[in-house]
């Protein structure tokens, strides 16, 4: 889906103030995402993630029950809208700074001290979308990458199946990184929770271990996350099974981008490349 097949659905939703043609695209990726006035649209790339939207908008629905803070839902319902998902939300002030490691850390911390929801959370499939990512990618990539990525993907399902937690398991974000915090006049809050889950607690902890080792987090800020957290991940001997499963996913995930943009083919033979030489110490960069 690219930003003119997502005008196209966003005006057929007709949920936005004024034109399609003159919202702000925020950001496109599984979803594109859009603003105008007080609301914030989101469009999904296939009917696949209709699930997820609807999960999404419980999840925000129970967030705000309990307090935590987080983006609130403008309605309840998603739509689905010729093949798209489409849900609407209140749009958050402007950001009065970047939202930082700490930030982070203490939202997690709220999160982690929750009890299950009264509905039914799914476990962090975390490589559940490889498949999907590879399928969209096509013959833009390599199918011997592909297949690598694949071997990994089952390899690192079967070690996760058996790890022992240090934490107790329970509700976590999982896609725990600070672009998913803004900071508003108010502090700091949790946005993008389509990916929540009920899993290992460890999940949403690596997610910070790998932005400190492979995309170039300076070690002071990692540091930072883990006194306002409290433990240091890479303290447990599951944090390299847990890292290497969430590597698997981020390269395919970039994958699906290869067909339409030549940076995301680059990136993901980088990363690819990485992962079949075991060099950990290859720098990844954000997409």
């Amino acid at each position: 889906m690219d930003e003119a097949r997502a005008r196209d659905v966003l005006a057929a939703a007709g949920v936005l103030p004024g034109t399609a043609a003159a919202a702000s695209l925020l950001a496109l990726g599984e979803n594109a995402v859009f603003a105008a006035g007080d609301l914030v649209v989101k469009v999904g790339r296939d009917a696949e993630l209709l699930d997820r939207a609807r999960r999404e908008l419980e999840i925000a629905g129970w967030l705000a029950e309990a307090g935590v803070p987080a983006v609130r839902a403008a309605e309840p319902k998603a739509r689905l809208v010729e093949g798209h998902p489409v849900t609407v939300w209140h749009r958050l002030a402007d950001p009065v700074r970047p939202a930082g490691p700490r930030d982070l850390a203490e939202l997690l911390r709220i999160v982690h001290a929750l009890p299950a929801p009264g509905f039914a959370l799914p476990p962090r499939e975390l490589l559940g979308g490889v498949e999907r990512w590879l399928r969209l990618a096509g013959e833009a990539v390599d199918p011997a990458d592909a297949a690598c990525l694949r071997e990994r993907r089952d390899g690192f399902a079967a070690a996760a199946a058996a790890l022992t937690p240090r934490l107790v398991p329970g509700p976590i974000h999982g896609d725990a990184l600070p672009r998913n915090v803004h900071v508003g006049p108010d502090g700091p809050v949790l946005v993008d929770l389509e990916t929540f889950s009920c899993d290992l607690r460890e999940h949403d902890l690596v997610v910070m271990a790998l932005s400190r080792d492979r995309y170039g987090l300076p070690a002071e800020a990692y540091d930072a996350f883990v006194d306002a957290y409290g433990w240091d991940v890479r303290e447990w001997e599951g944090c390299s099974v847990l890292r290497g499963a969430r590597e698997t996913a981020s390269c395919a995930w970039v994958a699906q981008h290869a067909p339409s943009n030549p940076k995301a083919l680059a990136e993901f033979r980088r990363r690819v490349a990485s992962l079949r030489d075991g060099d950990e110490s290859v720098r990844w960069y954000p997409f």
